[in-house]
This record gives C-alpha cells, sequence and structure tokens, in this order.
C-alpha cells in the first residue's frame, strides 16, 4: 500500500492518521514509562515531517521507530517507546492469530523468494519445500494448545527497549520467506520452553520456563533461541574441536566437520599444534611443509563462506596454538593490518594455549625453544611437570628450529594485541589443574569465546549448551529498602540447570563424534549478564569492596544451585557416564581445586560438605556446570550490560547486525533527572567528555563513583573480581581488559597479575581506546555546558542497600552501612572516594620491570612503555 503525505502547520495527515490520532497512540503506549509527560503532538510531527512524500505503511512505521530512538538521548524510555510503536504494529499485523495458530501458518508450505512464479509451476516446486516448523513440535503445541496459549502474555513483549527489539526483530524471529516477521518475543520463549520440556510432557515445566524467560529472569543461548522446535533443532552454542591428524585427510576431514558445525550455528574453537611448521620434512612426498599459514587461509574462507545459521551471524572459528610451536611468530601476524596478503587470515580469531612454563621463562629473561610437533612430539598432550621435564629434554636433545629470548615472542604477542585485540590467552597448566574433566586426558583448547574448557579429540568434539541469567532481575526495590534476592536465584538457576540438561537429549548434532561427547560428558555452562545493571541499581560502585562481596556470593549461589540440581537429576536418571575418577567423583568441588576450605575461607552457604557426601552417594548429571560467557547478542536483547562488564561508556553508538544504535546509560539519567541537572548541555558535554562525568564539576562525587566507566576502574580490580568468582566457575569466563592507552609495561602487568592469580583465561579480548576522539558525536559547541553543573536538587532515596532472602542453608554476609549526606545515599565503602589520577593507580600497576621489548635499548635509556 502507498501512502500520501499532507503536511499543515499544526497537524500532519498520512492517509487518515493525522499527527493529533498519532500523539494519542504514542501517549497510550508510553504508559508506565517516565516520559508519559512529554509533548507527544511535537514528537508525532516530527515523526510525520520525516516521512517521504510517497512511501509505504511499514515505512512509517520504521520511520517512526527511528525518530523516537533518535530521541533516546533525552530521555531513555524513548527507546522504549520506539520498540512499543513497532512491537504494536506487530501486534495489529497478528491480530487474532494464537501460538499454535501461528505454528499452523509457519508449518504450511513455503515458496521459494529466488524462484520465478514460472518455474515453480512448472517444477510444482511448492510440494518439495521443507517446513520450517518440525512436525514432532507442532503435534506438540497442539496437544497442550489450550495451556500455552492461554499462558502467553503479549504485554510483556512492551518490555523490550529498542535495542533489544531490533536484535530480535533481525536475526531470533521467525521469518516467512525470510522477508516478513512472523512470530512476536512471546511465541519464541514459548518456542524455546516447549521444545525443551514438551518432549517429557512436562507442561508445568513448559508454562514455567516461558514464565521467566518472559519476565527477563534469564536467556538461553542464540542457537537455542533460533532452532528451538525447528526443523533442524541444533541448539548447542560452542564446539571444540582437535585437529584429526597432521595430514592432508585428517586436515580436509577437519575442515568438513567445521563447516557442517558452523552451518549449525555453532562457534568454533580448534587446537592445531599437533600441525608441523613450515619447512618440516613431509616422507610422503619427500617434500617440505609450507606450515599453518596457507593451512589457516582455507579455514579463514570457510568461516566467511558458512556462515551461522543461514546468515544469521558470521561464521566464527578460533585458532588455539601453543607459544612452543614452531610457526607460533607468523600465526601472530595473521590478523594485522598490514602486509602481504597471502600471509593474512583476518577473519579467523586466535589465541594461546600458554604453559606455565613460557611465563616462567619470560619473568627470568630466559630462552625459549620453537619446535615443530613432528620433531618434539607429545608436547601438546601433557602439562604441568610432565610437559617441562619434556620440553626441557627437547631442548637437551634437539636442534630447535627457531631459539630466541622468551621476552622477545612475548614482545611479539604484545604487539600483536595493541594492534588487533588479540591473540587471546589461556593457561593451560590452570585450566588442566582444575578441570572436573581432566581425567579425560589432557585439554588442549577453549572455545570461541574462551569460557568453554572441554576435553575434545579427534573421537570426541566438545559440546557446550548455554544460558545466562539476568542478575538485574533479581534486585527488589522495595520501599524501605533494596535487596538482592540471592533465593530467588538460587530457584532461577535449578531451573536453568535442568532445562540445559535436557537440551543435551533434544537437540540435534551436525557431527556424530560431538553427539557421542555430549552425551559421555553432559557439560553445561551457566552464566550471568548484567552485573554492572545490579550494582547500580544497588548503588554500589564496581570498583568497590562491597562489590567484590556480592560477586563473590552471586556465583557461589549459581554454583551451589547448579550442583544441587545436578545432583538431583543424577539421583532420577543417574550421573554422566564419564563420572568415575573425576574429581567431582573423589568429592572435590571446583573451590577445591583452588584450595578453599572452611579454614581459609568463609563460604556463603553451611552445606557444601553434606551436598559432596550426596555427590558419593548419587553421582551428578554434569560434568561441568558454569561458564560466564560474553552475553552479546542476548544481553542486547533483554537490554542488560554484557556478563560481568561495567559500562564501557555512559553514552555511545553500537554498530551490530541489526544496525547502529545509541546507548545511553539509564541509570545515570534517571539520577541526573532526579537530581534537575539532565537537560541538552549537560547531555552534550558528557558527549564532549566521550562518555565520562568524572570532569564534571557539580555533579556529586557519589554519583561520579557509581558511574565510572571500565576506562575509569583500575584493571586489577576487574582481575581480582574474576579470581574472586573463579572457585565457583568450573570451566571458565570471557574476561576482556580494557586499557585506554595500552603500553608493554602495563600489558605485562595485566597478563602476569593475572596469571599468578591462577586464571583460566587471562584475556579475551584486548580493549583499546585513543586518548582523544574514541565516541567524539558532530555535538553543537553553543549548546555544551563549559562550566560547572548547576541547580543541583537533593536526592530522595529510599534507605539502601540491604541485601536479603537467602536460601535456608546461607548465612548473610554483606552488610551495608548507610548514611545520609544532604538527601543523597552514601555507601561506606572504603574505596569509594579513591581518586586514580596516575596511570600507575589508573591500572593498578606499580614498579613493573622492563620484561618485553622489541627496542634494543638499555632499560636506563628506555622511555617507549611505562616498563
Amino acid at each position: 500500500m502507498t501512502v500520501k503525505t499532507v503536511a499543515s502547520e499544526k497537524n500532519v495527515k498520512v492517509n487518515n492518521l493525522t499527527s493529533s490520532d498519532l500523539a494519542r497512540s504514542l501517549r497510550q503506549l508510553a504508559s508506565g514509562l517516565q516520559i508519559e509527560d512529554a509533548d507527544f503532538g511535537a514528537v508525532s510531527r516530527k515523526i510525520l515531517d520525516s516521512v517521504p512524500p510517497s512511501t509505504t505503511q511499514s515505512s512509517v512505521v520504521q520511520f517512526g521507530g527511528e525518530v523516537l530512538a533518535a530521541m533516546s538521548t533525552t530521555h531513555p524510555d524513548f527507546a522504549n517507546l520506539a520498540a512499543r510503536w513497532e512491537i504494536s504494529d506487530l501486534h495489529k499485523k497478528l491480530e487474532g492469530l494464537s501460538f499454535t495458530k501461528n505454528l499452523a501458518l509457519l508449518r504450511k508450505l513455503r515458496p521459494s523468494s529466488k524462484v520465478s512464479t514460472v518455474k515453480k509451476q512448472k517444477t510444482n516446486n511448492f510440494q518439495n519445500e521443507k517446513s520450517l516448523i518440525s512436525a514432532d513440535f507442532y503435534e506438540m503445541a497442539l496437544r497442550y494448545q489450550s495451556a500455552i496459549d492461554a499462558a502467553i502474555q503479549p504485554e510483556r513483549d512492551f518490555d523490550f527497549s529498542y535495542f533489544g527489539w531490533k536484535t530480535l526483530s533481525k536475526s531470533y524471529l521467525i521469518k516467512r520467506n525470510n522477508e516478513e516477521i512472523h512470530e512476536t518475543p512471546q511465541f519464541l520463549f514459548m518456542r524455546v520452553a516447549l521444545a525443551i520440556h514438551g518432549p517429557h510432557g512436562d507442561i508445568d515445566a513448559v508454562l514455567e520456563t516461558y514464565d521467566l524467560m518472559s519476565r527477563k529472569f534469564f536467556i538461553h543461548a542464540s542457537p537455542t533461541l533460533f532452532n528451538a522446535g525447528t526443523v533442524n533443532q541444533y541448539l548447542s552454542s560452542c564446539f571444540l574441536v582437535a585437529m584429526a591428524e597432521d595430514s592432508i585427510d585428517g586436515i580436509y576431514r577437519t575442515l568438513h566437520k567445521t563447516a557442517m558445525i558452523s552451518k549449525a550455528s555453532g562457534g568454533i574453537g580448534i587446537h592445531v599444534s599437533n600441525v608441523r611448521g613450515a619447512g618440516a620434512y613431509i616422507s610422503g612426498s619427500n617434500g617440505t611443509s609450507n606450515g599453518l599459514v596457507p593451512m589457516l587461509r582455507v579455514f579463514n574462507n570457510t568461516a566467511r563462506y558458512v556462515d551461522q545459521g543461514g546468515n544469521k551471524r558470521p561464521g566464527a572459528f578460533c585458532i588455539y596454538l601453543e607459544p612452543w610451536h614452531s610457526d607460533i611468530l607468523e600465526f601472530l601476524q595473521l590478523r594485522k593490518n598490514q602486509g602481504k596478503e597471502e600471509l593474512r587470515a583476518r577473519d579467523l580469531f586466535l589465541a594461546l594455549w600458554i604453559p606455565d612454563l613460557f611465563m616462567e621463562r619470560v619473568e627470568q629473561n630466559d630462552t625459549w625453544c620453537l619446535f615443530s610437533p613432528d620433531e618434539a612430539p607429545g608436547l601438546q598432550d601433557c602439562y604441568g611437570e610432565e610437559f617441562k621435564e619434556l620440553y626441557e629434554t627437547y631442548e637437551k636433545t634437539l636442534t630447535p628450529t627457531r631459539k630466541m629470548p622468551a621476552q622477545k615472542l612475548w614482545s611479539e604477542i604484545l604487539q600483536s594485541q595493541v594492534e588487533t585485540g588479540g591473540p587471546f590467552m589461556l593457561y593451560k597448566d590452570s585450566c588442566n589443574r582444575k578441570s572436573n574433566q581432566k581425567n579425560l586426558g589432557t585439554i588442549k583448547s577453549s572455545n570461541l569465546c574462551c569460557e568453554v574448557v572441554q576435553y575434545s579429540s579427534p573421537n570426541e568434539t566438545a559440546v557446550c549448551n548455554l544460558a545466562s541469567v539476568a542478575l538485574p532481575s533479581f534486585v527488589n526495590l522495595q520501599e524501605e529498602q533494596t535487596i538482592f534476592d540471592f533465593e530467588s536465584l538460587h530457584k532461577v538457576v535449578k531451573v536453568v540447570a535442568k532445562n540445559l540438561d535436557l537440551v543435551i537429549d533434544i537437540c540435534d548434532y551436525p557431527v556424530e563424534d560431538a553427539k557421542f561427547s555430549n552425551k559421555k560428558n553432559r557439560p553445561i555452562a551457566i552464566g550471568v549478564q548484567g552485573l554492572a545493571d545490579a550494582l547500580m541499581m544497588l548503588r554500589i560502585p564496581f570498583h568497590s569492596e562491597s562489590a567484590r562481596v556480592l560477586n563473590k556470593q552471586i556465583f557461589e549461589t549459581i554454583y551451589h544451585a547448579a550442583v544441587e540440581t545436578s545432583i538431583e537429576r543424577s539421583r532420577l536418571y543417574g550421573p554422566y557416564p564419564s563420572f568415575d575418577n573425576s574429581p567431582i567423583s573423589r568429592g572435590e568441588f571446583q573451590f577445591d581445586l583452588w584450595g578453599l576450605n572452611d579454614d581459609n575461607y568463609d563460604f556463603l552457604f553451611s552445606d557444601w560438605k553434606e551436598m559432596k557426601e550426596r555427590v558419593r552417594q548419587h553421582g551428578i548429571r554434569n560434568s561441568l556446570l558454569v561458564g560466564p560467557m560474553p552475553t552479546a547478542s542476548t544481553s542486547q536483547i533483554l537490554g542488560f550490560t554484557e556478563s560481568f562488564e561495567p559500562m564501557t561508556s555512559n553514552i555511545y553508538t553500537r554498530r551490530v547486525l541489526s544496525g547502529e544504535f545509541t546507548v545511553i546509560n539509564k541509570y545515570m539519567v534517571n539520577d541526573f533527572c532526579r537530581l534537575g541537572i539532565w537537560n541538552e548541555k549537560l547531555k552534550n558535554r558528557i558527549i564532549a567528555e566521550n562518555g565520562s562525568i568524572q570532569e564534571i564539576e557539580g555533579i556529586p562525587s557519589n554519583i561520579k563513583e557509581l558511574y565510572r566507566t571500565v576506562w575509569e576502574i583500575p584493571q586489577r580490580v576487574m582481575i581480582d573480581l574474576s579470581a574472586d568468582r573463579s572457585p565457583f566457575i568450573d570451566q571458565s569466563q570471557s574476561l576482556n581488559l580494557f586499557l585506554r592507552e595500552p603500553t608493554m609495561g602495563k600489558l605485562t602487568s595485566m597478563h602476569f597479575y593475572g596469571w599468578k592469580k591462577g586464571l583460566k583465561t587471562g584475556m579475551y579480548y584486548l580493549r583499546t581506546q585513543a586518548a582523544a576522539g574514541a565516541i567524539k558525536f558532530t555535538i553543537n559547541q553553543e549548546n555544551t555546558l563549559h562550566g560547572p553543573v548547576t541547580s543541583c536538587k537533593s536526592l530522595e532515596v529510599k534507605e539502601l542497600p540491604v541485601f536479603g532472602k537467602y536460601p535456608n542453608l546461607c548465612k548473610p554476609h554483606l552488610h551495608m552501612n548507610v548514611t545520609k549526606e544532604r538527601g543523597r545515599e552514601i555507601s561506606s565503602h572504603n574505596d569509594a572516594s579513591e581518586k586514580f589520577k596516575s596511570d600507575e593507580d589508573r591500572f593498578g600497576i606499580h614498579n613493573s620491570q622492563q620484561l618485553a621489548c622489541s627496542n634494543d635499548r638499555t632499560e636506563m635509556n628506555c622511555d617507549s612503555c611505562s616498563g
């Protein structure tokens, strides 16, 4: 349909829709938001003025959403209104359709949009088309039709932000003919819940899972959202692939496996330390090997061609290599922006699997030898003292491919990280020593995002199914106090753990050895999102001691709930098949592998000993349970910060598959509104300050502390938080590190601090930011605040915060003294008012020695880095 725009000074009209009608609709959609009193007449005229003279009705909706979303810098609730505006249009299109009726439409044969009508008629193409929804799933939906249709709460669709809605509409909601959205967010959540629990006839669990997901308590990972209930029910996120063998046959069998996994929406980690290096002898052809680089370029092109789930997101392969491999220097160049194109593979992600011996050699400024694995076999198959003995034996008995100062190789690693953000860094010995799967063999890699640490071999492709709990949903803003509800967190994690265990049995697998491994070891990974949101809601600065205590308690609660659920399911269905001889079969939980016990740690839960006894009696259903993932996409959907990370900025633009969006810290804006200081000039000043409020005079100091960005938080805080929660994470965690202006000294200090803390993942991405101009928008200097903030009111707030609602078997630990200062709440954190002015204080780096440098200068004469 084509519509025409007729403009007038007072009332803009699009066909039969006037600006007055539109204003009335927007006012209704804004119910419950903090912008109910906005001038919707002016807003509606602005929307209709933006519409071209001749356009379609869907374009009007799109233009309206974009106009409203652009106003989110005025107040974040305009982004929510933008989402409501577009979602209400979807509701109109699907009006009268229940969940099951919509499935019936999706079950109908769909003509291919790429085949001409004439060709369809000649070939009777309709009869050959596959339905998107599986027949078994549809029959299951009809069986429970009345219950599931009645449970749908369509009004909850209006709880999404514009960013979340556009992410859903771009990649997650089912479309007919790959164009027209034919599923609401509530239908999506019901589809996932029914796919997981329907085959077991547990309608109560279906409704429970739907309700918790639709109220944003947790969310399953992207492949589960993509594929649940479809004909290809690929629900697993992560696959850890071993290079089959060092031969053409083995390499291409592995390549085929990765292509099939990527087609099934899986992210892939591949370890290639067993492939011989460049120049190594090939007996079959009496020639020499070209090494890793040409082979990895083939994997690079496969990742480009076979995207995840049919253009839903790019294919993603992460290549793991140990630093003793003879091609390590060439490997570190693969993603760099300059150099010969035939030596680059920029679409691959790179990771190092680092033995402790290498870190010790760097620290001691000792030499390091590189070997080709065909000449020095077995190095990737061992760790710890066994690796050290074998490596030192090869040093004495073999001629290495290369020999260099360990610090020289370290320098090359750091330079690559500064330029490309990688390679990722994981510590081989820590990953193996502290793994509940170490009874299976040596673990040789992690996954794409560095949070899944599982055993893989040529006969076993490790798999993991993921979900994340949304921590802000457990913050209860009550009349007299704000609490973090540990009891509800415990209950929800038990639901999540049960769901993920069921996913192992109901999902399809792209390769057979993935199915074998997943059912043999039954690992899952429960993560989090929105830790920063939860802390801001609780008025706790991210860098405070109280945040550190809460962080520990949250992850102990998650681990406890997951272990408890896994024991209960083992009692019903038996332990996972490879349970015998695992650390947990001997009564060793993850915190035992970190050396924690009642004598040196004050546990939140008092029944860990009883839990160990239950494991001895009944076993445990899953070999691994907790692994905080990045949540890059699913946190966008729910509208929370990623994983356990701080805010990167208080206002910024973000470009993703679904478009470019302005993101603003809604908690900060709400505080500024309550203080009476939020206006266009202050907004522009924050933009000019690259999203920081630290240098703006007149803003209360406690507000500045609460809204520090990640660039204003010492990275030792990030590493300490990571180490603190690690005893309750039996997989690993996707730990990004952030440096405004990285130097060799700062990077070295961070890496060695994390290594000595015992982290498994030392670094996922290195995020850097230039000192100036990082997120500059075009701003009107005349309409920008240049002096101090004025007219700052006192905040009238509740008594904050108190932590409560603990499970029966745990004791409250965190008590915060709250005082009032001019009506504003001030939490009594010892470090909350700490000022970090120097780089040493900002990054927690003191007296670091020069450990790596590519310049031939003496330490006394070198000023090129902080080392």
